[in-house]
Formats: structure tokens, sequence, C-alpha cells
């Protein structure tokens, strides 16, 4: 079959199941465009290339799927690299094709032309520059193997744009044949059996989830081996989800804004299990006194992150989907009442999390933030996914919503983006269309990507935007407040934004909510509406995210939160 290289690329996303792409045309792409027009392939006009990165990005956390994008030259491309980080900090599997000059006019400075390899090169996992239609499809069948197999993350494509025009006799490879690359993530299963034998040996192990169990889909291993040992469980803020929130012994959110119980519980355990984590900073605090007590176990597919930010003295490296399933056939084989075992430690932790639980200083006056947040979660169902923004907002999202399932809670977690969360949740919901799909945003967040207002509202993707709105950028100014005496450094909002105005203008439904005996009732009018909805949601400026961990502290130097009044 001779087709031209758009055509191919289309036919190359057909075979790769790929039922939805997000992207923004431009001069360089005009002829894929074309083929799009032609095959009416199924796409997403956003309203900048960022909401189209992102939008592909939320698309893959709640699918588990590859998200896939395209953007023209120049900057088409490069607005493509704040969406294409976090991607890559996060380990989350996309595939964005992008378009380039011609041939003869690469590397000669010409109209929007950039080097989008080079400069992508450090945040994606693989890229490549197609310059032959001969390589296409293998390059097409190798960026999608890549993107999603072993430790998932983001891969470029840059086509020159005469190969879009160029035709050959289309065959897609069967297989994928990459030198130093293969794809299986098979270890040495010694290694788990000395994570078991560490086990037996314990009184306080914990275990640790990251955004490594969702990726792998192993939320039911782990549920399963929590079952079995009944060990306590803490997750980081991408783990959120793969244990549910009212678990026996789950004890929440770990780190800088982590629970007491948690926090305490990596201080005081003698064995603690890291499944899918990077031991970030914000979870650690001070390395050097970040679980004093414990041996660490580290399950990762990355060896790379072995040993990168904490010594692990047993590591399993490999695959979660071939070192969990083992580690629970050794755990039933090892002939231990481990329930009985740790019941004693068990009981400790879990009544410490009841005895401090997330808490905050009730107001008359004004809508608490952490109230909004537990209030959404109670009138939402299990299955609705939660994407946020980032900032106080995502933090309290963290804390107070009650995530009960895997690829439930979704944000930007390693690289932190302002922007994320509305592109994020249109994504989401295209994968999911029969669930809702409900974003947290701030006031400054949302205004990084609003433009995505219009994108929901032209192709009527219902999604409900809950704005905290509290006049301030939130997690700045708490710093600010905390840590340099007040001062306020372009951290203040004036507050004349009108979102309800700003929502309706690009299409959107629209009301806001400022007294807290409307909170309940106006939220669940709004939640149970038909289509896209923007509630606007007036709160204090000067509230906190506590518990907190300072830059560079002990887990167990916890300034924390206030109590009801």
């Amino acid at each position: 079959m001779k087709i031209n290289g758009a055509q191919a690329i289309l036919e190359s996303l057909k075979i790769e199941n790929v039922d939805l792409v997000f992207g923004y045309p431009g001069g360089a792409v005009l002829d894929l465009y074309d083929a799009v027009y032609k095959n009416k392939f199924p796409h997403i006009l956003t309203r900048h290339e960022q909401g189209a990165v992102h939008a592909a990005d939320g698309y893959a956390r709640a699918t588990g799927r590859v998200g896939v994008c395209f953007a023209t030259s120049g900057p088409g491309a490069t607005n493509l690299i704040t969406g294409i980080a976090t991607a890559n900090m996060d380990s989350i599997p996309l595939v964005c094709i992008t378009g380039q000059v011609t041939n003869p006019l690469i590397g000669k400075d010409s109209f929007q032309e950039a080097d989008i390899v080079g400069i992508t090169t450090p945040i994606t996992k693989h890229n490549y520059l197609v310059k032959k239609i001969t390589d296409l499809p293998r390059v097409i069948k190798e960026a999608f193997f890549i993107a999603r197999t072993g430790r998932p993350g983001p891969v470029v494509i840059d086509i020159a744009k005469d190969v879009f025009t160029a035709e050959l006799d289309f065959e897609y490879p069967e297989r994928v044949k990459l030198r130093g690359y293969s794809g299986d993530f098979t270890g040495d299963e010694r290694q788990v059996d000395e994570v078991v034998a560490a086990l037996n040996k314990a009184k306080r192990p914990l275990i640790f989830i990251g955004g490594g169990v969702t990726l792998a889909n192993q939320s039911e291993l782990i549920r399963d081996i929590i079952d079995i040992t009944g060990i306590p469980v803490v997750s980081s803020l991408m783990g959120l989800g793969c244990v549910s929130s009212h678990a026996d012994g789950f004890l929440g959110l770990v780190g800088m804004h982590g629970s007491y119980a948690s926090n305490m519980a990596v201080q005081k355990c003698d064995l603690l299990i890291g499944i899918g984590v990077r031991f970030d900073d914000r979870v650690t605090g001070k390395v050097e006194a970040f679980a004093p007590k414990a041996k660490i176990a580290h399950f990762d597919v990355d060896r790379a992150e072995i040993n990168k930010n904490v010594f692990a003295h047993y590591p399993v490296v490999g695959d979660l989907r071939w070192s969990l399933p083992i580690f629970k056939n050794h755990l039933e084989m090892a002939n231990m009442d481990y329930k009985n075992q740790f019941a004693g430690w068990h009981e400790q932790v879990v009544d410490m999390s009841r005895k401090n639980p997330f808490n905050y200083k009730t107001n008359d006056k004004w809508i608490m933030p952490q109230e909004l947040i537990a209030v959404v979660s109670k009138l939402v169902d299990d299955n609705t996914i939660v994407v946020t923004d980032v900032g106080q907002h995502q933090m309290w999202a963290a804390q107070y919503f009650n995530s009960r399932k895997p690829r439930q809670f979704i944000t930007s977690g390693g690289l932190g983006t302002m922007g994320y969360g509305l592109p994020a949740a249109l994504g989401a919901k295209l994968g999911h269309p029969d669930k809702k799909v409900v974003l947290f945003t701030g006031d400054g967040s949302i205004m990084m990507n609003c433009q995505e207002m219009a994108t929901a509202a032209d192709n009527n993707i219902d999604i409900k935007v809950v704005l905290l709105h509290n006049r301030v950028l939130g997690m700045v100014s708490q710093w600010q407040r905390m840590f340099y005496g007040k001062r306020y450094s372009q951290t203040l909002l004036s507050g004349k934004t009108d979102f309800v105005k700003l929502a309706e203008a690009m299409g959107l439904a629209a009301c806001r909510i400022e007294k807290p005996e409307l909170l309940e009732q106006g939220l669940a009018e709004a939640l149970n509406s038909n289509g896209a909805i923007l509630i606007d949601v007036l709160l204090p400026a000067n509230e906190d995210v506590l518990p907190m961990v300072a830059p560079g502290a002990q887990l167990d130097n916890m300034v924390l939160g206030g109590t009801e009044e």
C-alpha cells in the first residue's frame, strides 16, 4: 500500500490503538492535519500547545495508555516543553509528534526552526528526528514501545516537513529491535528473598508506596500484600489512591505536608519498604535524618533510582509486575503469622493516626479550603477522577480528598507545574467519558492555561472546575509568611478578575459560593449539573497548609495544624 508520510502516521497510530490526539496546527504540519481532516481522525484542538501536551498527559494518567499530541515546528514545538518535562518527571507515557522545516532548510535558522531534539533531550526518555520517509513506521513503533515499557516516559518524534508528503510502501513493523533496550525488566529473585528475610525479623515495618505502583497497575497486588501482612502504609503524592484512604492501616500522605502519623511512622519504623518511589526531597526532608532507625528496601524498575537519594539496604531492581507477584508468593509461603507479629506496631500507628488527624480552625465568616475539599469528597462517588493544579489547593486535596482507587488522583508531582490542571482534566474526561471529573485549581494556576475553558466549551467536555479563590499565590505567600518575614513580594492578587464572567465568556456555565452555610448545597447543585461548570469559591487569603516540615528539616520536626473552635 503506497501512501504518504502523513497518512502513514495516522495508520501507525491506529495500529497502536490510539483513539484520540490533542494538538494545534501550523505550517510544518499542514499535510498531517490535511490527513487528519480526510480521515476524520479523532482530534481535539486545544487553544495552546501546552494545553495539548497536558491534556495528553491527563489522558495517559487516567487511562494508563500512551497519550499523543501534535504540534508544529519552532514555537509550536517549544510550547510543548513544560508539558514534556512534567510528564518526564512523573514517568508518564507520551508520544509527541512535531513538525520540522524541510530537509534542505534544517540547520539554517529557517523560519520557525528550532532544534527540538536538542532541546528535549534532557526531558524525554528518547527522541527522534525523522528525515527519511522509510524510517517513519519503524520510529513510530519504537516510540510507543519505549514510551510504555519499563519506566514509562515521553518520546518526541520530530519530522521534517517533506517527509509528510513523501510516499512509501507502508508496512508497520511487528517487532522492535533496539540495541541495549529490550523492554524486559526481569530482575534477580534473590533480591526479593532478602526483603522477605528482613521482614521476618522486623518488628516495626512500614510500606511506602509511590506512583510506580499506579504506572505498573499493581494496586490490587499491593492491597493483597497489606492484607497478608497487616503492615501499615504511607503514600507519596503520586501514590494516592493505590490503597484506599479508608483502608485499615493507611496513614496517608508522607513528607513536607504529610500526616503526623505518616511522618512519625517513618521515623520510628525499623524496616521501610519503598515500592515504586523516588525518595523525593519533599518526602525525605533532611536525608541524613530520614528513617533513622530503619533498614530500607527499595523496589523499582529503574536501577538509576537505587541509592540516588536514600541508601537501599535491600534493593529489588525490576518491573513491579515481575517483583510484586514474587514478593506476595514468598510471603504466603513463609509460614509466618505476620499480622500477629506486627499487631502491636499496627495498633500504635493507627492510634496515632486516629488521635492526630488533619485538622483546621473553623471560621463562621469564611469557607475554609479544607472544608471545601472534604465536602466535595463526600459528595462524589468512588469512580470520580480528581485533577489538581499546583499549590496550596493541591496539598489540601491530597490531605482531605479520600482517594479510593488508583488513577483517581491526578496531579503534577515532580515538576509542580502550575497551569497543568485544566487541560489535564480535559484529557482525563475524554479518556473516561463515563466518569465525573473534578478539577481543584487556584486563582493563580487557572490563569496559566485559562484558554482551555474554550476547549471544554467548544467540545462539550463535562468537567467540574472548583476554583479555590483566595486572591494570593497561596503556597508562595505561605513561604513568605513563614520564612520571609511576611514580605509578600509579588504574591498578592488584586482580585479584580471576575472568574464567573471569564468562564461564561468562554462558553462555560459558572457560579460563585461565598457563604459557609451555602457551601454544601451549592457544591451539590453544581457538581450534579449537566455540562462543564466553574465553581468560584471565595476563601481567606492567609490560611496555611499544615502540617508542614520546613525545607531541610527532619520529618518529625513538624509545624502542626490547628484545631476546631
